[in-house]
């Protein structure tokens, strides 16, 4: 279902984006970035994060790692990563499929600004072998909430 909810969402936002299958898992961001074809940093991952009673998307290049001194700074906490379950419940996307396109509900989605780094980028899809390639600014036009800097980069 969660795939054909992003089919769906994509087709009435975004017709012009096609949806690419493949037969690899693209479920981590080494799978996918093995299976499209890209480094690692190419791979725009979807966490879903809580501070305190907020929850929100962070879509971030694939090789950042969420720094929790920038998230205090940003969001006024500590961020703890929802469980699969949870994460499930909210946007309805399998972990390894989740995504920021056909949400279950409308969540906040903050697209980190490590993202800028390329001039596309390869979000899941709602499934573990589906991605979309997007430019960050579109991809912020078409769900961000806010640009943030949340994120630290490989060394």
């Amino acid at each position: 279902m969660s795939l054909e909810s992003v089919r769906a969402w994509l087709a009435e936002n975004a017709p012009d984006l096609p949806l690419i299958e493949v037969a690899e898992s693209t479920a981590t961001v080494a799978t996918a970035a093995a299976a499209l074809g890209v480094e690692p940093g190419r791979i725009a991952k979807t966490l879903a994060v809580r501070v305190g009673d907020d929850i929100f998307l962070l879509v971030a290049r694939g090789d950042a790692r969420l720094d929790n001194a920038k998230t205090k700074a940003a969001f006024g906490g500590r961020p703890r990563m929802l469980g699969a379950d949870e994460t499930f419940a909210l946007t309805g996307h399998p972990v390894g499929g989740v995504c920021p396109f056909g949400l279950a509900r409308p969540l906040p989605v903050c697209c980190d600004i490590s993202l800028r780094n390329y001039a596309t980028v390869f979000p899941a899809a709602g499934s573990l072998n589906t991605s979309v390639e997007v430019s960050p600014e579109r991809l912020f036009a078409l769900v961000g909430t806010r640009w943030v800097d949340l994120c630290r980069l490989p060394e």
